[in-house]
């Protein structure tokens, strides 16, 4: 491995600009010298050229073992990695993974090769997994020793593509090693025999920044999954965007993120790069766990978590929960909020930042930002503000909301009121390029020059969005329109319930009407019409909207990212299945 002083040299080498051709003007000379290709990946070398022994991961391994890694040792291993997939000129990098050292390592050594990362879902079905792998053409997939039998189906008709198993131990060589760490020590290997090149060698700083750096596919709960392509230069502009909305930049000391949030989901909303970009922690979780979550906040000075409302709500009402001696900033996004779990959590120390996006949006594309002003308000106001969406990310344009009852094509904003409702879009740097082998659905999700999020809002006079509900989801009784968001919200606060669901079913006199699931906190016990009884005489919902039935439930259908699973919940109504799938 090179020392530190050869790091320092091979990295300078990466704020050139990847084009050598002799400029013929002066002009051209200024603009030669002052524009480099934008790519996340140089994040890496240059947090282990600026800080080399920071702790760059801190992780509970497969074998129990407590793992901790500094930024050289990872950004030796990502290049190492690197030069593997160089060596063997591998393409499409499939990753299916928990949160490990390894997949971090991966995102970034798969960068550096110039390469294609498809990070994938593994609470998907085989056969998903199987068609995602197939439609993406990947030639290589690195797995979890766990999750291996996953790729059975996939296997039966791609023999040919090898696997490299990570065994997720503290031994990088030895018998407690596997293939990953042998792959990394061959790329390492064939480095120095091929000159020691070290990252000047490899494509840290991409030669193409609208080259194509990663696939991240859509769920496919109602149809196929769909690939949503990421480039380089919007990676780079979301990743700066969220070390400044989510405050990862400290002025002392350096964050300590904790990885609740799957890596796999929107590549991990671009926080591997950002945190590795402002030279935090990463404590890589396996899978979620709300003891250590707690044992970790308290005992290693977490700073910083995204997770989605679900994660927060179990958090907030584990027996383990207490108030923090220090504030924790807490990216929530995923699913809208209710201003309820918001105030449960500030009371922890645990302070939200509430962002929303898609996964064409390369994760969070706008924030509620929090006002001075609001912490005048009655309590009750001040949080439903917060559960707001917002407005625009840094590195976006704004976000818009636009009429919906118009000609295919045309794009008419709604009045800024707070109460016509209308489809949320977005234009701007930090839209994926579109979707991979699909020009249909990529022309629908770009109809009228908007990227669609199929979600629907209001926009409020002060220019926050306020997201309501999917379209698919809004309920309509009797000309009323309900919001299952809203109505969650309002049962939510119930004291005794913990999470809430919400979905039409039919009405031989209203066309449809609301249908709730509930769970119930720990310690408690509840009747569905004790909770109709309180929403018709206590909560302050309207009458319309006040759910004939409420069926308490153990637990509610989820994805991977913590969003109720509403298709379950309609086939829960039906009563023809009740799996959670």
């Amino acid at each position: 491995m090179s020392g530190a002083t050869s790091r320092l040299r091979n990295l300078t080498q990466h704020f050139l600009p990847a084009c050598h051709a002799a400029p013929d003007s002066q002009d051209q000379v200024s603009h030669h010298f002052n524009r480099h290709t934008l790519s996340p990946t140089f994040f890496l070398p240059r947090a282990a050229a600026i800080e080399p022994d920071a702790q760059a991961i801190y992780h509970v391994t497969a074998n129990n073992k407590v793992l901790r890694r500094s930024y050289i040792e990872t950004a030796d291993r990502a290049r190492g990695f690197a030069y593997y997939i160089k060596k063997h000129g591998y393409k499409r990098i499939g990753i299916l993974c928990p949160n490990t050292p390894a997949f971090l390592e991966s995102i970034f050594g798969i960068g550096a090769a110039g390469a294609v990362n498809v990070a994938i879902n593994y609470r998907l079905k085989a056969e998903d997994i199987a068609y995602i792998f197939d439609h993406s053409e990947v030639d290589v997939i690195v797995v979890d020793q766990e999750y291996v039998p996953l790729l059975d189906e996939f296997r039966k008709t791609h023999s040919q593509v090898p696997l490299i198993v990570d065994t997720d131990t503290d031994a990088i060589e030895g018998e407690l090693s596997g293939p990953f760490d042998q792959a990394v020590l061959e790329g390492l290997q064939s480095d120095v025999a091929s000159g020691s090149h070290g990252w000047e060698g490899l494509e840290a700083q991409t030669q193409n920044e609208d080259a194509l750096m990663a696939l991240s596919y859509t769920s496919g709960t109602t149809s196929r999954p769909k690939g949503v392509e990421y480039v380089h230069r919007s990676a780079y502009l979301a990743t700066l965007a969220n070390i400044i909305e989510s405050g990862l930049n400290f002025h002392e000391g350096r964050c300590r993120y904790l990885w609740t949030l799957p890596m796999f989901h929107a590549m991990g909303w671009t926080f591997p790069w950002a945190v590795t970009a402002v030279r935090g922690t990463h404590y890589c979780l396996r899978k979620i766990d709300y003891p250590l979550i707690w044992k970790l906040l308290k005992e290693e000075g977490v700073t910083h978590y995204a997770a989605a409302p679900t994660v927060n709500t179990i958090l907030c009402s584990s027996k383990e929960a207490a108030v923090l001696p220090t504030p924790v900033r807490v990216t929530v996004a995923a699913s809208p909020p209710t201003p309820h779990l918001f105030e449960q959590m500030t009371k922890l120390n645990l302070h939200p930042v509430h962002v929303y996006g898609l996964t064409e949006t390369y994760g969070p594309i706008t924030k509620g930002y929090h006002l001075p002003s609001w912490d005048t308000l009655p309590t009750e106001e001040k949080y439903k503000k917060m559960a707001r969406q917002g407005h625009g990310f840094l590195t976006s344009l704004p976000v818009r909301v636009i009429k919906t009852e118009v000609p295919e094509g045309t794009v008419i904003d709604v009045e800024r009121n707070g109460k016509e409702i209308g489809e949320i879009v977005f234009v701007g740097n930090i839209c994926a390029r579109g979707y991979y082998k699909n020009a249909e659905e990529t022309k629908k999700l770009f109809d009228g020059g908007v990227l669609h999020s199929g979600d629907l809002a209001v926009w409020h006079p002060d220019g926050a969005i306020q997201i309501l509900d999917r379209a698919k989801d809004i309920i309509i009784s009797g000309g009323e329109n309900i919001s299952s968001v809203a109505l969650e919200s309002m049962l939510a606060t119930h004291p005794d319930i913990l999470e809430a669901g919400v979905v039409a079913v039919p009405d031989s006199h209203w066309g449809e009407r609301p249908k709730a699931f509930v769970t119930v906190q720990d310690g408690k016990q509840l009747e569905g019409n004790d909770v109709i009884d309180w929403a018709k005489n206590v909560s302050g919902i309207s009458r319309f909207m006040v759910p004939r039935e409420v069926e308490v439930v153990r637990e509610l259908p989820k994805t991977s990212t913590g969003k109720i699973k509403k298709n379950v919940l309609r086939r829960w109504a039906k009563g023809t299945d009740r799996s959670l799938e």
